[in-house]
Protein backbone atom coordinates (compact mmCIF):
# COMPACT_ATOMS: atom_id res chain seq x y z
CA UNK A 1 0.00 0.00 0.00
CA UNK A 2 1.30 3.33 -0.88
CA UNK A 3 0.65 7.00 -0.28
CA UNK A 4 -3.54 8.20 -0.49
CA UNK A 5 -4.95 11.23 -1.48
CA UNK A 6 -9.20 12.36 -0.88
CA UNK A 7 -11.23 14.43 -3.36
CA UNK A 8 -14.78 15.40 -3.42
CA UNK A 9 -17.02 15.91 -6.64
CA UNK A 10 -20.01 17.71 -5.02
CA UNK A 11 -21.97 18.30 -7.69
CA UNK A 12 -20.72 15.16 -10.29
CA UNK A 13 -23.58 14.43 -13.27
CA UNK A 14 -25.43 11.24 -13.15
CA UNK A 15 -23.17 10.35 -16.39
CA UNK A 16 -19.68 11.23 -14.04
CA UNK A 17 -18.60 8.04 -13.46
CA UNK A 18 -18.57 7.33 -17.03
CA UNK A 19 -16.98 10.08 -18.12
CA UNK A 20 -13.78 9.51 -15.81
CA UNK A 21 -13.89 5.65 -16.78
CA UNK A 22 -13.42 6.94 -19.98
CA UNK A 23 -11.06 9.84 -19.47
CA UNK A 24 -8.84 7.48 -17.09
CA UNK A 25 -8.60 4.69 -19.85
CA UNK A 26 -8.61 6.94 -23.18
CA UNK A 27 -5.81 9.59 -22.31
CA UNK A 28 -4.36 7.90 -19.02
CA UNK A 29 -4.26 4.29 -20.60
CA UNK A 30 -5.42 2.86 -17.36
CA UNK A 31 -7.07 -0.29 -17.04
CA UNK A 32 -10.29 -1.53 -14.71
CA UNK A 33 -8.67 -3.62 -11.41
CA UNK A 34 -12.83 -4.27 -9.94
CA UNK A 35 -15.21 -2.83 -8.08
CA UNK A 36 -14.84 -0.22 -5.22
CA UNK A 37 -17.93 -0.50 -2.53
CA UNK A 38 -17.62 0.79 0.80
CA UNK A 39 -20.89 0.90 3.23
CA UNK A 40 -21.19 3.61 5.72
CA UNK A 41 -23.57 4.40 8.39
CA UNK A 42 -24.23 7.00 11.10
CA UNK A 43 -26.01 6.61 14.79
CA UNK A 44 -26.82 8.95 17.80
CA UNK A 45 -26.73 8.12 21.45
CA UNK A 46 -29.89 8.32 23.25
CA UNK A 47 -28.58 9.19 26.72
CA UNK A 48 -30.74 11.92 27.25
CA UNK A 49 -33.62 9.84 27.19
CA UNK A 50 -32.95 8.66 30.50
CA UNK A 51 -34.87 10.26 33.00
CA UNK A 52 -33.22 12.26 35.58
CA UNK A 53 -29.72 12.14 33.28
CA UNK A 54 -28.59 15.90 32.10
CA UNK A 55 -26.80 14.87 28.66
CA UNK A 56 -25.38 18.69 27.25
CA UNK A 57 -25.00 17.13 23.72
CA UNK A 58 -25.22 13.28 22.45
CA UNK A 59 -22.51 11.36 21.29
CA UNK A 60 -22.59 10.43 17.80
CA UNK A 61 -21.44 6.90 16.06
CA UNK A 62 -20.12 6.43 11.98
CA UNK A 63 -18.76 3.49 10.99
CA UNK A 64 -17.21 2.77 7.48
CA UNK A 65 -17.44 -0.94 6.12
CA UNK A 66 -14.25 -1.51 3.82
CA UNK A 67 -13.56 -5.30 2.45
CA UNK A 68 -13.80 -7.19 5.95
CA UNK A 69 -12.62 -4.31 8.27
CA UNK A 70 -15.15 -1.77 10.10
CA UNK A 71 -14.13 1.31 10.91
CA UNK A 72 -15.54 3.29 14.01
CA UNK A 73 -15.57 6.44 14.43
CA UNK A 74 -16.72 7.82 18.21
CA UNK A 75 -17.30 11.58 18.66
CA UNK A 76 -18.13 12.99 22.27
CA UNK A 77 -18.58 17.04 22.28
CA UNK A 78 -18.81 16.79 26.15
CA UNK A 79 -14.85 15.10 26.46
CA UNK A 80 -11.82 17.01 25.97
CA UNK A 81 -8.99 16.43 23.44
CA UNK A 82 -6.24 14.83 24.30
CA UNK A 83 -4.20 17.93 23.14
CA UNK A 84 -6.06 19.84 25.72
CA UNK A 85 -5.19 17.15 28.19
CA UNK A 86 -1.63 17.03 27.57
CA UNK A 87 -1.98 20.74 27.41
CA UNK A 88 -3.40 21.17 30.96
CA UNK A 89 -0.96 18.31 32.01
CA UNK A 90 2.36 20.64 31.13
CA UNK A 91 0.92 23.83 32.92
CA UNK A 92 -0.35 22.69 36.18
CA UNK A 93 2.88 20.23 36.62
CA UNK A 94 3.61 20.32 40.29
CA UNK A 95 6.93 19.78 41.67
CA UNK A 96 6.26 16.53 43.52
CA UNK A 97 5.23 14.54 40.65
CA UNK A 98 1.68 14.49 41.13
CA UNK A 99 0.26 12.90 37.73
CA UNK A 100 -2.53 14.71 35.81
CA UNK A 101 -5.86 13.00 35.92
CA UNK A 102 -6.74 11.13 32.68
CA UNK A 103 -10.09 11.28 31.45
CA UNK A 104 -11.85 7.86 30.60
CA UNK A 105 -11.97 8.64 27.15
CA UNK A 106 -11.36 11.34 24.76
CA UNK A 107 -13.58 13.63 22.11
CA UNK A 108 -12.66 11.56 19.43
CA UNK A 109 -12.20 8.03 19.43
CA UNK A 110 -11.37 5.57 16.00
CA UNK A 111 -11.78 2.01 16.40
CA UNK A 112 -11.04 -0.85 13.73
CA UNK A 113 -13.60 -4.01 14.52
CA UNK A 114 -13.87 -7.23 11.85
CA UNK A 115 -16.31 -9.45 11.04
CA UNK A 116 -18.97 -6.50 9.71
CA UNK A 117 -22.18 -6.66 11.12
CA UNK A 118 -19.99 -7.57 14.65
CA UNK A 119 -21.04 -4.34 16.20
CA UNK A 120 -24.77 -4.38 15.51
CA UNK A 121 -24.93 -7.67 16.84
CA UNK A 122 -23.39 -6.38 20.31
CA UNK A 123 -25.30 -3.03 20.49
CA UNK A 124 -28.18 -5.18 19.89
CA UNK A 125 -27.42 -7.59 22.50
CA UNK A 126 -26.21 -4.96 25.20
CA UNK A 127 -29.61 -2.91 24.15
CA UNK A 128 -27.12 0.21 23.78
CA UNK A 129 -28.46 3.75 23.88
CA UNK A 130 -27.82 3.83 19.78
CA UNK A 131 -30.17 4.19 17.07
CA UNK A 132 -29.58 5.46 13.44
CA UNK A 133 -29.20 9.03 12.11
CA UNK A 134 -31.47 8.53 9.13
CA UNK A 135 -34.06 5.28 8.83
CA UNK A 136 -33.42 3.05 5.63
CA UNK A 137 -36.05 3.69 3.80
CA UNK A 138 -38.58 0.54 4.08
CA UNK A 139 -37.14 -2.04 1.54
CA UNK A 140 -33.92 0.04 -0.12
CA UNK A 141 -31.31 -1.24 0.43
CA UNK A 142 -32.10 -4.40 2.30
CA UNK A 143 -29.75 -6.96 0.05
CA UNK A 144 -26.80 -5.48 1.06
CA UNK A 145 -27.41 -4.95 5.16
CA UNK A 146 -29.21 -2.34 4.91
CA UNK A 147 -26.91 0.63 4.94
CA UNK A 148 -27.83 3.98 4.66
CA UNK A 149 -25.22 5.16 2.37
CA UNK A 150 -22.89 3.56 0.01
CA UNK A 151 -20.34 4.29 -2.24
CA UNK A 152 -20.22 2.50 -5.49
CA UNK A 153 -17.80 2.73 -8.45
CA UNK A 154 -14.80 1.32 -9.93
CA UNK A 155 -10.75 0.76 -8.91
CA UNK A 156 -8.35 1.65 -11.83
CA UNK A 157 -4.71 0.72 -12.63
CA UNK A 158 -1.96 3.64 -14.46
CA UNK A 159 1.07 2.16 -14.97
CA UNK A 160 2.60 0.96 -11.98
CA UNK A 161 2.21 3.41 -9.66
CA UNK A 162 -1.12 4.60 -9.06
CA UNK A 163 -4.04 3.18 -8.27
CA UNK A 164 -7.21 5.38 -8.90
CA UNK A 165 -10.76 4.75 -6.90
CA UNK A 166 -13.81 6.66 -8.18
CA UNK A 167 -17.84 6.31 -6.78
CA UNK A 168 -20.95 7.69 -6.79
CA UNK A 169 -21.78 8.57 -3.34
CA UNK A 170 -25.74 6.77 -2.83
CA UNK A 171 -28.01 7.50 -0.44
CA UNK A 172 -30.65 4.35 0.95
CA UNK A 173 -33.32 5.63 -1.09
CA UNK A 174 -30.95 5.63 -3.91
CA UNK A 175 -30.00 9.06 -4.86
CA UNK A 176 -26.30 9.85 -5.82
CA UNK A 177 -25.11 12.82 -3.85
CA UNK A 178 -21.81 13.50 -5.82
CA UNK A 179 -18.80 11.22 -6.32
CA UNK A 180 -15.50 10.42 -4.02
CA UNK A 181 -12.40 10.28 -5.70
CA UNK A 182 -9.51 8.95 -4.32
CA UNK A 183 -5.75 8.07 -5.64
CA UNK A 184 -2.70 6.21 -4.48
CA UNK A 185 0.71 6.73 -4.74
CA UNK A 186 2.08 2.75 -4.77
CA UNK A 187 6.20 3.13 -4.47
CA UNK A 188 5.97 5.63 -1.33
CA UNK A 189 4.24 4.58 2.11
CA UNK A 190 5.34 8.25 3.15
CA UNK A 191 5.11 11.44 1.25
CA UNK A 192 5.83 14.28 3.44
CA UNK A 193 3.71 17.13 2.68
CA UNK A 194 5.12 21.72 2.67
CA UNK A 195 1.76 22.62 3.51
CA UNK A 196 0.16 22.90 6.81
CA UNK A 197 -3.41 20.64 5.65
CA UNK A 198 -1.40 17.40 4.56
CA UNK A 199 -2.01 17.90 1.17
CA UNK A 200 0.10 16.92 -1.84
CA UNK A 201 0.60 18.44 -4.64
CA UNK A 202 1.52 15.18 -6.62
CA UNK A 203 -1.78 14.02 -5.61
CA UNK A 204 -3.98 16.83 -6.04
CA UNK A 205 -2.15 17.02 -10.04
CA UNK A 206 -3.41 13.38 -10.35
CA UNK A 207 -6.97 13.63 -9.12
CA UNK A 208 -7.22 16.83 -11.45
CA UNK A 209 -5.87 15.36 -14.25
CA UNK A 210 -8.76 12.53 -13.80
CA UNK A 211 -11.73 14.70 -13.83
CA UNK A 212 -13.35 15.45 -16.95
CA UNK A 213 -13.72 18.96 -18.20
CA UNK A 214 -16.32 20.15 -17.35
CA UNK A 215 -17.53 23.41 -16.27
CA UNK A 216 -18.66 24.81 -12.82
CA UNK A 217 -17.60 21.73 -11.80
CA UNK A 218 -17.40 21.93 -8.08
CA UNK A 219 -14.39 20.08 -6.69
CA UNK A 220 -12.74 20.01 -2.79
CA UNK A 221 -9.62 18.41 -1.27
CA UNK A 222 -10.37 16.28 1.53
CA UNK A 223 -7.46 16.56 3.83
CA UNK A 224 -6.14 16.34 7.59
CA UNK A 225 -3.61 17.51 9.28
CA UNK A 226 -0.98 16.09 11.36
CA UNK A 227 -2.40 17.08 14.89
CA UNK A 228 -5.89 15.43 13.89
CA UNK A 229 -4.43 12.40 12.65
CA UNK A 230 -1.95 12.14 15.93
CA UNK A 231 -5.44 12.29 17.84
CA UNK A 232 -6.61 9.46 15.89
CA UNK A 233 -3.72 7.44 15.94
CA UNK A 234 -3.47 7.55 19.90
CA UNK A 235 -3.03 4.53 21.45
CA UNK A 236 -3.43 4.62 25.58
CA UNK A 237 -1.31 1.60 25.91
CA UNK A 238 1.35 2.91 24.25
CA UNK A 239 1.45 5.82 26.34
CA UNK A 240 1.21 4.09 29.32
CA UNK A 241 4.18 1.79 28.84
CA UNK A 242 5.93 5.24 27.87
CA UNK A 243 5.20 7.17 30.78
CA UNK A 244 5.79 3.75 33.13
CA UNK A 245 9.42 3.83 31.22
CA UNK A 246 10.15 7.31 32.20
CA UNK A 247 8.86 7.20 35.52
CA UNK A 248 11.20 4.06 36.33
CA UNK A 249 14.19 6.09 34.87
CA UNK A 250 13.17 9.91 37.08
CA UNK A 251 13.00 7.21 40.06
CA UNK A 252 16.32 5.82 39.11
CA UNK A 253 15.58 2.20 38.74
CA UNK A 254 18.62 0.10 37.54
CA UNK A 255 18.28 -0.96 34.46
CA UNK A 256 18.18 -4.29 33.87
CA UNK A 257 21.25 -6.21 32.02
CA UNK A 258 19.92 -9.82 31.76
CA UNK A 259 16.98 -10.06 28.40
CA UNK A 260 14.70 -13.00 27.87
CA UNK A 261 12.98 -13.81 24.61
CA UNK A 262 12.02 -10.61 23.13
CA UNK A 263 12.09 -8.49 26.14
CA UNK A 264 13.77 -4.93 25.84
CA UNK A 265 14.14 -5.00 21.99
CA UNK A 266 12.39 -1.91 20.38
CA UNK A 267 9.83 -2.95 18.17
CA UNK A 268 9.31 -1.64 14.57
CA UNK A 269 7.15 1.36 14.42
CA UNK A 270 3.76 0.97 12.80
CA UNK A 271 3.89 2.98 9.55
CA UNK A 272 0.65 5.10 8.65
CA UNK A 273 0.31 3.64 5.24
CA UNK A 274 0.90 -0.04 5.49
CA UNK A 275 -1.85 -2.48 5.05
CA UNK A 276 -5.02 -1.89 7.41
CA UNK A 277 -3.48 1.45 8.67
CA UNK A 278 -3.75 2.96 4.94
CA UNK A 279 -7.44 1.88 5.28
CA UNK A 280 -7.54 3.54 8.35
CA UNK A 281 -6.64 7.23 6.97
CA UNK A 282 -8.99 6.55 4.08
CA UNK A 283 -11.88 5.73 5.99
CA UNK A 284 -11.00 8.69 8.43
CA UNK A 285 -11.54 11.34 5.43
CA UNK A 286 -13.92 9.67 3.72
CA UNK A 287 -16.31 10.10 7.47
CA UNK A 288 -15.07 13.02 7.53
CA UNK A 289 -15.29 14.49 4.33
CA UNK A 290 -19.39 12.84 4.18
CA UNK A 291 -19.32 14.73 7.82
CA UNK A 292 -18.75 17.95 6.91
CA UNK A 293 -21.36 17.89 4.59
CA UNK A 294 -23.85 17.06 6.45
CA UNK A 295 -24.18 13.57 4.92
CA UNK A 296 -23.99 11.49 7.67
Amino acid sequence: MGFTGLARWINAPSTGLELIRENIMRNHHGQLRGRWFLSVKSYRSTLGSIPGLQVHSERSMCTLTMNENVFVLLEDPAAPTRADIVTSAQNSQTSDGQVFPVPPHYRTTFLTLRPPGALEQVLHQLKARWIPVRQTAPGAQRSQGGQQLSVEGFVFAIGNDWLVRVGNVVLAGGAVKGMLLEAEYLPLPVLHSQTADGTSELLSNLLTSVLPNIREAKTVAVTISDSQWEEVLWDREEEERQLSQEKAKSEGEPDNIYVFGNEGLTSEKKGDWIGVDRDRRSAFLIIGALKSEGIL
